[in-house]
C-alpha cells in the first residue's frame, strides 16, 4: 500500500475501515519521533513488503509514568511525526485520544509484567512494566499486526513483550531492531533534547562505558580462541620456554585469566568509565550498569553461555537515560 498519502487516524473504528491487504507491521511510540524511530519504520515496510501496510502508532501512554516523571513534559509534535513516518514509508498513523484507549478511565485489568518486571528499569520505576504491557497489549488487539517492531534500545522492554506474546499466545512476529546512535555514540532518545552542551558531553559516558564492556568482551573472547587452538601440551610448553621464562610467564598468565575474569571483568571495564563521568560537571548519577540474561534480566554468573545484554541507566541533571549493548558468551570456562 505504499505510496498512498498517509492517513491519520484517531478512532480504532477508522483503523478496522481500512482495506486491509498483505501483512500490516506496526511501530509503537510515544511520539516526538527521531531517526530512531524512522529506522523501525523503515525496517517495518520491509517486514510488510510493497503490497502490506505500516502502521505507526503515537500515543503518550499515562499507565507507564510514575510520581514525579515527565507525561506532562513528554514533547507532543504529532504533526511532525506524521511527517517523518510518511518519509520512512508508513501508510498509516493510529494516534488515538487517552478516551480511545481507556475508555472507563484507568484500567482495573491490567497485564503484570512478573518478576522481570521488578528488576531494573522495574525496580527504579515501580509498575512502569505493568503499564507498558497493558497498553502494548492494547494496541496489539487495535491494529492487529502480523508483525510489531521495536527497538533493543528498550532492552528490558523488548524483553517482556516478547515473553508476554509467548507466554499469553499472541498470535504476532516481535522484531527487535538494533538501536541507533548519533554520530557522537549516543543512544538516539526522545529525551536528548533536554540535555545542555554540558550534559551531552557528560552523558556521552554511557556509550562509552559499554564499548568499552564490549572491548574487554572481545579481547576475552579472543584469548579463549586462542587457548582453545593452542591447548596446554609438552611442545607448546617447550615452545614457551624456549622464548623465555617472562615471556612464558605472560603468555601462560593471559590465557589463564581470559576464562575466569568473564562476566566481571566486562562489568568492572564499563564501570572504570562511569565512575569517571560522577567526577565530572555536571556529574552522571548511576541508577545500575548491569551485565544480565536477557531470557529473565537477571545478573550473568561467572561460566555463562549465549547472549548477555550489557545495560546502564543515569540521571544527568534532570534527565534519566538508558543504553545497553548485546553481548553473546561463547569460549571455554
Amino acid at each position: 500500500m505504499s505510496g498512498a498519502p498517509i492517513r491519520l487516524l484517531h478512532t480504532a473504528d477508522d483503523l478496522h475501515a481500512r482495506a486491509r491487504t498483505g501483512r500490516r507491521a506496526v511501530v509503537m511510540t510515544m511520539g516526538a519521533l527521531h531517526e530512531g524511530h524512522a529506522t523501525l519504520i523503515r525496517e517495518a515496510r520491509r517486514a510488510a513488503g510493497a503490497d502490506g501496510e505500516v502502521v505507526v502508532t503515537v500515543f503518550v501512554n499515562p499507565l507507564q509514568f510514575g510520581a514525579g516523571e515527565d507525561l506532562d513534559r513528554y514533547p507532543r509534535t504529532l504533526e511532525a511525526d506524521v511527517k517523518t513516518s510518511e518519509q520512512a514509508g508508513a501508510d498509516a498513523v493510529f494516534a488515538p485520544s487517552v478516551e480511545e484507549v481507556y475508555p472507563g478511565g484507568e484500567p482495573q485489568v491490567r497485564v503484570g509484567a512478573g518478576p522481570m518486571g521488578t528488576v531494573l528499569e522495574g525496580a527504579t520505576r515501580p509498575g512502569h512494566f505493568d503499564g507498558v504491557l497493558t497498553v502494548v497489549a492494547k494496541l496489539l488487539h487495535l491494529t492487529a499486526p502480523d508483525v510489531a517492531l521495536f527497538g533493543q534500545k528498550d532492552a528490558q522492554q523488548l524483553a517482556l513483550i516478547r515473553r508476554m506474546v509467548r507466554d499469553l499466545n499472541f498470535p504476532v512476529e516481535i522484531v527487535g531492531v538494533p538501536t541507533v546512535r548519533e554520530e557522537d555514540g549516543l543512544a538516539r532518545s526522545s529525551r536528548n533534547r533536554y540535555l545542555s552542551p554540558a550534559e551531552r558531553h557528560t552523558a556521552l559516558a554511557l556509550s562509552r562505558a559499554l564499548f568499552a564492556g564490549r572491548d574487554r568482551h572481545a579481547a576475552q573472547e579472543a584469548l579463549r580462541a586462542r587457548a582453545a587452538l593452542a591447548p596446554a601440551t609438552p611442545a607448546r610448553a617447550d615452545a614457551l620456554n624456549a622464548l623465555g621464562e617472562s615471556r612464558a610467564a605472560a603468555d601462560a598468565h593471559a590465557v589463564a585469566q581470559a576464562a575466569p575474569a568473564g562476566p566481571e571483568a566486562v562489568l568492572a571495564a564499563a564501570r572504570q568509565v562511569l565512575d569517571e563521568a560522577a567526577r565530572l560537571r555536571p556529574p552522571l548519577v548511576l541508577d545500575y550498569a548491569a551485565l544480565v540474561d536477557p531470557s529473565d534480566f537477571r545478573p550473568v554468573v561467572r561460566g555463562h553461555r549465549g547472549e548477555a545484554v550489557l545495560a546502564v541507566a543515569a540521571k544527568v541533571g534532570t534527565t534519566r537515560l538508558i543504553d545497553n549493548i548485546p553481548l553473546t558468551f561463547g569460549g571455554p570456562a
